[in-house]
Protein backbone atom coordinates (compact mmCIF):
# COMPACT_ATOMS: atom_id res chain seq x y z
CA UNK A 1 0.00 0.00 0.00
CA UNK A 2 1.56 2.97 -0.84
CA UNK A 3 1.99 5.29 2.18
CA UNK A 4 0.76 9.10 2.82
CA UNK A 5 -1.69 8.89 -0.26
CA UNK A 6 -5.03 9.07 1.82
CA UNK A 7 -6.25 12.05 3.25
CA UNK A 8 -7.40 12.80 6.98
CA UNK A 9 -8.86 14.97 9.36
CA UNK A 10 -8.65 14.79 13.16
CA UNK A 11 -10.62 16.28 16.15
CA UNK A 12 -9.66 16.52 19.58
CA UNK A 13 -5.69 15.59 18.47
CA UNK A 14 -4.73 15.60 21.60
CA UNK A 15 -0.64 15.40 21.76
CA UNK A 16 -0.83 12.89 18.40
CA UNK A 17 -1.01 9.22 19.57
CA UNK A 18 -4.13 8.58 17.51
CA UNK A 19 -2.50 11.08 14.65
CA UNK A 20 0.98 9.65 14.84
CA UNK A 21 -1.02 5.99 14.34
CA UNK A 22 -3.20 7.47 11.49
CA UNK A 23 -0.07 8.87 10.31
CA UNK A 24 1.55 4.92 10.17
CA UNK A 25 -1.52 4.07 8.55
CA UNK A 26 -0.94 5.41 5.35
CA UNK A 27 -2.66 8.91 5.84
CA UNK A 28 -1.30 12.48 5.45
CA UNK A 29 -3.49 15.04 8.16
CA UNK A 30 -5.16 17.96 6.54
CA UNK A 31 -6.21 19.26 9.63
CA UNK A 32 -6.00 18.42 13.08
CA UNK A 33 -8.24 20.45 15.92
CA UNK A 34 -7.11 20.92 19.78
CA UNK A 35 -8.39 22.79 21.83
CA UNK A 36 -5.33 22.51 24.52
CA UNK A 37 -2.17 24.96 23.94
CA UNK A 38 0.83 22.72 24.78
CA UNK A 39 -0.88 19.95 23.23
CA UNK A 40 -1.11 21.85 19.96
CA UNK A 41 2.48 22.73 20.67
CA UNK A 42 3.45 18.96 20.94
CA UNK A 43 2.09 18.75 17.57
CA UNK A 44 3.68 21.69 16.05
CA UNK A 45 6.84 19.94 18.01
CA UNK A 46 6.76 17.15 16.12
CA UNK A 47 5.49 18.18 13.07
CA UNK A 48 5.91 21.03 11.93
CA UNK A 49 4.12 20.65 8.37
CA UNK A 50 0.91 19.93 9.98
CA UNK A 51 -2.01 22.08 9.80
CA UNK A 52 -2.83 22.45 13.81
CA UNK A 53 -5.70 24.22 14.35
CA UNK A 54 -7.08 25.75 17.49
CA UNK A 55 -11.00 24.59 18.83
CA UNK A 56 -12.87 26.82 21.05
CA UNK A 57 -14.21 26.18 24.27
CA UNK A 58 -16.23 23.36 23.11
CA UNK A 59 -13.21 22.34 21.45
CA UNK A 60 -15.68 21.78 18.08
CA UNK A 61 -17.84 24.29 18.18
CA UNK A 62 -16.57 27.02 15.82
CA UNK A 63 -15.23 24.42 13.28
CA UNK A 64 -16.24 23.73 10.01
CA UNK A 65 -15.59 20.86 8.02
CA UNK A 66 -17.15 22.24 4.85
CA UNK A 67 -13.18 23.39 3.75
CA UNK A 68 -12.27 19.29 3.93
CA UNK A 69 -15.16 18.07 2.06
CA UNK A 70 -14.22 14.34 0.29
CA UNK A 71 -11.52 13.59 2.53
CA UNK A 72 -10.92 9.96 3.08
CA UNK A 73 -10.97 9.59 6.87
CA UNK A 74 -12.21 11.39 9.92
CA UNK A 75 -10.87 10.72 12.69
CA UNK A 76 -11.06 11.80 16.66
CA UNK A 77 -10.34 11.04 20.11
CA UNK A 78 -13.54 12.55 21.91
CA UNK A 79 -13.87 13.52 25.27
CA UNK A 80 -13.95 10.26 27.28
CA UNK A 81 -15.59 11.79 30.86
CA UNK A 82 -19.25 11.96 30.05
CA UNK A 83 -18.98 7.56 29.55
CA UNK A 84 -15.88 6.98 31.91
CA UNK A 85 -16.73 4.42 34.72
CA UNK A 86 -14.89 7.04 36.80
CA UNK A 87 -17.50 10.06 35.99
CA UNK A 88 -20.93 10.26 36.46
CA UNK A 89 -21.56 8.50 33.23
CA UNK A 90 -23.85 11.13 31.96
CA UNK A 91 -23.23 10.27 28.01
CA UNK A 92 -25.47 12.85 26.08
CA UNK A 93 -26.42 14.79 28.95
CA UNK A 94 -22.86 15.88 29.41
CA UNK A 95 -21.85 19.18 28.24
CA UNK A 96 -18.55 17.78 27.36
CA UNK A 97 -20.48 14.84 24.95
CA UNK A 98 -19.10 15.98 21.06
CA UNK A 99 -20.57 13.06 19.40
CA UNK A 100 -23.26 15.86 18.37
CA UNK A 101 -20.51 18.16 17.11
CA UNK A 102 -18.57 15.15 15.45
CA UNK A 103 -21.70 14.04 13.69
CA UNK A 104 -22.06 17.45 12.01
CA UNK A 105 -18.75 17.21 10.79
CA UNK A 106 -19.00 14.37 9.37
CA UNK A 107 -22.24 15.40 7.12
CA UNK A 108 -19.72 18.38 6.43
CA UNK A 109 -16.78 16.60 5.47
CA UNK A 110 -18.83 13.14 3.75
CA UNK A 111 -15.30 11.21 4.20
CA UNK A 112 -15.10 7.78 3.24
CA UNK A 113 -14.52 6.26 6.50
CA UNK A 114 -14.76 7.68 10.16
CA UNK A 115 -13.08 6.41 13.41
CA UNK A 116 -13.56 7.59 17.09
CA UNK A 117 -11.74 6.27 19.88
CA UNK A 118 -12.94 6.26 23.46
CA UNK A 119 -13.23 4.70 26.92
CA UNK A 120 -14.47 1.04 27.55
CA UNK A 121 -17.95 2.97 29.58
CA UNK A 122 -19.01 3.33 26.16
CA UNK A 123 -20.16 0.13 25.58
CA UNK A 124 -21.92 0.19 29.08
CA UNK A 125 -25.62 -1.02 28.64
CA UNK A 126 -26.97 2.00 30.11
CA UNK A 127 -25.74 3.54 26.93
CA UNK A 128 -27.30 1.20 24.60
CA UNK A 129 -30.23 3.52 23.29
CA UNK A 130 -27.56 6.08 22.68
CA UNK A 131 -25.43 4.27 20.79
CA UNK A 132 -27.92 2.76 18.98
CA UNK A 133 -28.95 6.63 17.67
CA UNK A 134 -25.75 7.23 16.71
CA UNK A 135 -25.47 4.54 14.56
CA UNK A 136 -28.77 5.97 12.85
CA UNK A 137 -27.90 9.01 12.47
CA UNK A 138 -24.13 7.50 10.79
CA UNK A 139 -26.76 5.50 8.65
CA UNK A 140 -28.80 8.29 7.29
CA UNK A 141 -25.67 9.57 5.87
CA UNK A 142 -24.06 6.25 4.55
CA UNK A 143 -22.32 4.43 6.81
CA UNK A 144 -22.46 1.13 8.62
CA UNK A 145 -20.90 1.68 11.78
CA UNK A 146 -19.51 -0.84 14.04
CA UNK A 147 -16.84 -0.56 17.37
CA UNK A 148 -14.50 -2.99 18.64
CA UNK A 149 -13.18 -3.06 22.40
CA UNK A 150 -8.92 -3.49 22.21
CA UNK A 151 -6.57 -3.79 24.93
CA UNK A 152 -3.46 -1.64 24.07
CA UNK A 153 -1.15 -5.02 25.22
CA UNK A 154 -2.77 -6.88 21.98
CA UNK A 155 -0.66 -4.71 19.66
CA UNK A 156 2.63 -4.73 21.86
CA UNK A 157 1.91 -1.99 23.88
CA UNK A 158 3.18 -2.86 27.66
CA UNK A 159 -0.18 -1.20 28.60
CA UNK A 160 -3.88 -3.22 29.57
CA UNK A 161 -5.70 -0.15 28.42
CA UNK A 162 -8.89 -0.94 26.93
CA UNK A 163 -10.42 1.08 24.78
CA UNK A 164 -13.62 1.09 22.33
CA UNK A 165 -12.80 2.20 18.63
CA UNK A 166 -16.15 3.17 16.56
CA UNK A 167 -15.40 2.83 12.16
CA UNK A 168 -18.14 3.74 10.41
CA UNK A 169 -17.25 2.91 6.58
CA UNK A 170 -19.45 4.49 3.14
CA UNK A 171 -21.80 1.79 2.63
CA UNK A 172 -20.20 0.88 -0.88
CA UNK A 173 -17.09 -0.15 0.66
CA UNK A 174 -17.84 -1.30 4.24
CA UNK A 175 -18.06 -4.90 3.17
CA UNK A 176 -13.82 -4.63 2.52
CA UNK A 177 -13.41 -3.29 6.09
CA UNK A 178 -12.18 -5.99 8.66
CA UNK A 179 -10.96 -5.52 12.18
CA UNK A 180 -7.49 -5.60 13.09
CA UNK A 181 -5.81 -8.85 14.29
CA UNK A 182 -3.84 -8.88 17.62
CA UNK A 183 -0.49 -9.90 17.65
CA UNK A 184 0.61 -13.40 18.11
CA UNK A 185 3.05 -12.50 20.78
CA UNK A 186 2.61 -10.90 24.17
CA UNK A 187 3.14 -7.53 24.99
CA UNK A 188 6.79 -6.72 26.52
CA UNK A 189 6.17 -6.26 30.47
CA UNK A 190 6.71 -3.30 32.38
CA UNK A 191 10.86 -4.37 33.65
CA UNK A 192 11.39 -5.56 30.06
CA UNK A 193 10.27 -1.80 28.27
CA UNK A 194 11.76 0.11 31.18
CA UNK A 195 15.33 -1.63 32.19
CA UNK A 196 17.37 0.28 29.92
CA UNK A 197 15.56 3.92 30.76
CA UNK A 198 15.50 2.76 34.50
CA UNK A 199 19.17 1.61 34.48
CA UNK A 200 20.39 5.45 32.89
CA UNK A 201 22.43 6.10 34.94
CA UNK A 202 23.64 3.04 36.76
CA UNK A 203 21.38 1.89 39.28
CA UNK A 204 22.89 -0.63 41.52
CA UNK A 205 18.70 -2.05 41.64
CA UNK A 206 17.38 -1.71 38.12
CA UNK A 207 18.47 -5.63 37.57
CA UNK A 208 16.18 -6.97 40.90
CA UNK A 209 13.44 -4.41 40.16
CA UNK A 210 13.58 -5.38 36.14
CA UNK A 211 12.17 -9.00 37.60
CA UNK A 212 9.93 -7.61 39.99
CA UNK A 213 8.33 -5.65 37.25
CA UNK A 214 7.53 -8.45 35.30
CA UNK A 215 3.75 -7.60 34.47
CA UNK A 216 2.32 -5.49 31.66
CA UNK A 217 1.68 -1.86 33.20
CA UNK A 218 -2.01 -1.00 34.71
CA UNK A 219 -4.17 1.59 32.81
CA UNK A 220 -1.75 4.76 32.38
CA UNK A 221 -4.61 7.78 33.41
CA UNK A 222 -3.69 11.44 32.26
CA UNK A 223 -5.42 13.11 34.81
CA UNK A 224 -7.51 16.39 34.65
CA UNK A 225 -6.82 20.12 35.01
CA UNK A 226 -8.63 20.74 38.04
CA UNK A 227 -6.53 18.31 40.37
CA UNK A 228 -2.83 18.72 41.34
CA UNK A 229 0.51 17.05 40.33
CA UNK A 230 0.98 14.13 38.05
CA UNK A 231 0.28 11.20 39.95
CA UNK A 232 -0.40 7.29 38.69
CA UNK A 233 -4.17 7.58 39.31
CA UNK A 234 -6.04 6.61 42.23
CA UNK A 235 -5.48 4.68 45.58
CA UNK A 236 -6.32 1.07 43.71
CA UNK A 237 -3.99 2.03 40.70
CA UNK A 238 -0.99 2.71 43.00
CA UNK A 239 -1.19 -0.39 45.00
CA UNK A 240 -1.54 -1.91 41.26
CA UNK A 241 1.79 -0.32 40.63
CA UNK A 242 3.28 -0.73 44.10
CA UNK A 243 3.01 -4.52 42.95
CA UNK A 244 5.85 -3.92 40.02
CA UNK A 245 7.94 -1.79 42.26
CA UNK A 246 6.82 1.23 41.11
CA UNK A 247 5.53 4.47 43.26
CA UNK A 248 2.66 6.11 41.80
CA UNK A 249 2.33 9.29 44.02
CA UNK A 250 4.24 11.04 41.18
CA UNK A 251 6.47 11.42 38.24
CA UNK A 252 10.15 11.60 38.66
CA UNK A 253 12.33 14.45 37.05
CA UNK A 254 14.95 11.97 36.28
CA UNK A 255 15.76 7.91 36.56
CA UNK A 256 17.09 7.15 39.24
CA UNK A 257 20.44 7.87 40.48
CA UNK A 258 23.01 4.99 41.01
CA UNK A 259 22.75 4.46 44.61
CA UNK A 260 18.79 4.93 44.63
CA UNK A 261 17.21 2.72 47.14
CA UNK A 262 12.96 2.26 47.20
CA UNK A 263 10.22 2.62 44.71
CA UNK A 264 11.31 4.31 41.72
CA UNK A 265 9.15 6.97 39.98
CA UNK A 266 8.44 6.62 36.27
CA UNK A 267 9.20 9.83 33.97
CA UNK A 268 7.58 11.31 31.58
CA UNK A 269 9.66 9.52 28.82
CA UNK A 270 8.94 6.37 30.77
CA UNK A 271 5.39 6.38 30.68
CA UNK A 272 5.55 8.06 26.84
CA UNK A 273 6.90 4.09 26.11
CA UNK A 274 4.24 2.60 28.01
CA UNK A 275 1.92 4.35 25.66
CA UNK A 276 3.79 3.18 22.75
CA UNK A 277 5.30 6.03 21.61
CA UNK A 278 8.17 6.43 19.79
CA UNK A 279 11.40 7.72 21.48
CA UNK A 280 11.82 10.53 19.43
CA UNK A 281 8.29 12.19 20.20
CA UNK A 282 8.60 15.19 22.18
CA UNK A 283 6.22 16.70 24.86
CA UNK A 284 5.80 20.20 24.95
CA UNK A 285 5.57 21.93 28.36
CA UNK A 286 6.38 20.98 31.97
CA UNK A 287 6.70 17.62 33.88
CA UNK A 288 2.39 18.22 34.88
CA UNK A 289 1.35 18.48 31.65
CA UNK A 290 3.78 17.01 29.78
CA UNK A 291 2.40 13.88 31.62
CA UNK A 292 -1.09 14.57 31.47
CA UNK A 293 -0.52 14.52 27.64
CA UNK A 294 0.61 11.33 27.62
CA UNK A 295 -1.69 9.63 30.07
CA UNK A 296 -4.65 10.99 27.67
CA UNK A 297 -3.18 9.67 24.52
CA UNK A 298 -4.28 6.77 22.36
CA UNK A 299 -1.57 4.47 21.79
CA UNK A 300 -0.39 4.63 18.50
CA UNK A 301 0.42 1.15 17.63
CA UNK A 302 -3.65 0.27 18.06
CA UNK A 303 -4.02 3.33 15.73
CA UNK A 304 -1.86 2.46 13.33
CA UNK A 305 -3.56 -1.17 12.88
CA UNK A 306 -7.10 -0.04 12.61
CA UNK A 307 -6.40 2.91 10.25
CA UNK A 308 -4.32 0.68 8.08
CA UNK A 309 -7.19 -1.39 7.89
CA UNK A 310 -9.14 1.20 6.80
CA UNK A 311 -6.71 2.01 4.63
CA UNK A 312 -7.18 -1.08 2.69
CA UNK A 313 -10.46 -0.60 2.30
CA UNK A 314 -10.76 2.42 1.15
CA UNK A 315 -7.61 1.96 -1.86
CA UNK A 316 -9.41 -1.75 -2.43
CA UNK A 317 -12.32 0.37 -3.86
CA UNK A 318 -10.76 2.59 -5.96
CA UNK A 319 -8.66 -0.27 -7.21
CA UNK A 320 -11.84 -1.93 -8.12
CA UNK A 321 -12.91 1.03 -9.79
CA UNK A 322 -9.93 1.23 -11.93
CA UNK A 323 -10.06 -1.78 -13.32
CA UNK A 324 -13.72 -1.86 -13.91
Amino acid sequence: MTRLKLSSVELCAGAGGQALGIEQGGFRHEALVEIDAHCRNTLRLNRPEWNVVEGDQSDLGRFSGVPYRGIDLLAGGLPCPPFSVAGKQLGEGDERNLFPDAIRIIDETRPQAVMIENVRGFLGAVFSDYRQHIKNQLSKLGYTTDWHLFNASDFGVPQLRPRVVIVAIRKEISDLFEWPTTMPTNAPTVGEALFEMMNANDWKGALAWKKRADEIAPTIVGGSKKHGGPDLGPTRAKKAWASLGVDGMGIANEPPSSDFVGMPRLTVPMVARLQGFPEDWKFSGKKTPAYRQVGNAFPPPVAAAVSEKIAVAITSRRQIQVVA
